[in-house]
């Protein structure tokens, strides 16, 4: 069965118009997966340091293993800080990707939306000068059978004054005759 070519232009045209939006979202997907994965590896990291620093704390047992773990701790605290400094600009990197795959999506998007708008301009034009078209057309038809109508109706008016006429004269004849 052939589908309407109005139909199959919307149909391609809404496809146009959300295969922008359906890489948007594997766009974010993607993201959230990298940031998430950035995260547990920094949780992972940052629980380890602790749990060794309380492991560190409970095999203290004189003041020199007191004096040597807080020294260690004080090289631990600058370790977490870079640690913590290296996360923030992984961090913000992904930010950065993310930030330019997501304008170049929206500029997708957008040009895409535009291009759907312009081709639903044309689409609804087409529709509406073969619409004009039809109605013109019929207007037409209807117009010219309403105008041999009339003059059918006229023609036959004529001829039916004309019989009563003759039919008069004709009788005015007989009785002459």
């Amino acid at each position: 069965m052939p589908q309407d070519p109005m139909f199959d232009a919307f149909t391609d045209q809404t496809q146009r118009l959300f295969e922008p939006m359906r890489k948007l979202n594997g766009l974010m997907l993607n993201n959230l997966e990298k940031l998430t994965q950035q995260q547990l590896e920094s949780m992972k990291r940052y629980t380890q340091m602790g749990t060794e620093r309380m492991r560190a704390a409970a095999d203290v047992q004189n003041a020199d293993d007191m004096r040597d773990f807080a020294a260690r701790q004080a090289e631990l605290m600058n370790e977490l800080s870079r640690q913590m400094i290296e996360d923030a600009r992984a961090m913000t990197e992904l930010s950065l990707t993310f930030r330019s795959q997501l304008e170049s999506a929206f500029g997708e998007l957008s040009a895409a939306a535009t291009e759907a708008a312009d081709q639903a301009t044309q689409t609804a034009e087409k529709a509406a000068g073969q619409a004009t078209q039809a109605a013109e057309k019929t207007t037409g038809q209807a117009a010219g059978q309403s105008t041999g109508a009339s003059a059918t109706a006229g023609k036959e008016k004529e001829k039916d004054s004309a019989q009563p006429a003759r039919s008069s004269s004709q009788a005015s004849r007989g009785k002459s005759s």
